[in-house]
């Protein structure tokens, strides 16, 4: 069942994850905010004994187990923190090279330019412009829509290279927990591998300019089958989307090569 995930009206938690990465930032968002509740929770008990307490011990000069007490406990909380923070952060660098297909974008003022640099095909390569609002039909979501999207197919590891042509941007699409700045003269990558089909909406999250808030992002995916024969039907016969396709079928697996046996 295909799904739409955009940020609603006076939304205040995050949106619905579609990647397993993306799913475990939200567990960890939690498990840090339950921390925190329970230390300002602490603080505030405390603070509230002291005002209210007319009482002092003018022989209390010292004690070295409250000491011992709270410099052990806050180290502790830190390393809680901090382990499950360097397991997430070590997942998103993992080995990108298992990524079945590449796609590029490169930032522009103010439109972003997607291409498949690995499928060698003129065709493969286009621009994405915001659809204005007088242009946007009734079901159209405002600032949110654009001319040509970017479909990919789902449950296959993807590769994004992010970069710019002038000035900094950021490709962020909250839905699949994916951001990476795009910087110009410098190749920045993602992996992402979404598990559920659905149009997911994303915006540029770096203040790039005037028209900053009129680049959205569309991703749309689909079954790999249905990629295939929709998008790129015409372009089987060519040698090299055949000798680029040939590059990719170890990491693709049978399935997915199975797939694309009848469209030869």
């Amino acid at each position: 069942m295909n799904c739409q995930l955009i940020p609603r009206w006076a939304q205040i938690n995050f949106q619905d994850r579609v990647t397993s990465v993306g799913e475990e930032f939200l567990f960890f968002h939690d498990f840090a905010n339950l921390i925190l509740l329970f230390i300002i929770t602490t603080v505030l008990v405390f603070i509230i004994k002291l005002i209210r307490n007319k009482l002092t011990n003018k022989n209390l000069i010292q004690g070295h187990l409250l000491e011992l007490i709270w410099t052990i406990v806050p180290g502790l909380i830190l390393v809680q923190l901090a382990l499950p923070s360097l397991i997430l952060l070590y997942s998103l660098e993992e080995d990108r090279r298992n990524s079945a297909i590449t796609i590029k974008v490169v930032g522009h003022q103010w439109y972003w330019a997607y291409s498949f640099p690995e499928l060698i095909s003129e065709s493969l390569a286009f621009d994405s412009y915001i659809i204005k609002t007088p242009d946007l039909e009734k079901s159209g979501f405002r600032l949110l829509e654009t001319d040509n999207i970017i479909t990919l197919p789902y449950f296959l590891p993807t590769r994004v290279l992010v970069t710019s042509s002038d000035v900094l941007h950021s490709w962020t699409i909250p839905s699949l927990g994916i951001k990476a700045d795009a910087v110009p003269g410098r190749l920045n990558q993602l992996l992402f591998n979404s598990y559920v089909p659905g149009i997911y909406f994303g915006q540029c999250s770096e203040i790039c300019g005037a028209n900053h808030s009129f680049i959205p992002i569309i991703i749309q995916l689909i079954k790999f089958s249905d990629w295939v024969k929709t998008l790129w039907l015409e372009n089987m016969k060519t040698s090299n989307f055949q000798k680029a396709w040939s590059h990719r079928s170890s990491i693709l697996g049978s399935t997915h090569v199975w797939l694309l046996t009848p469209l030869r």
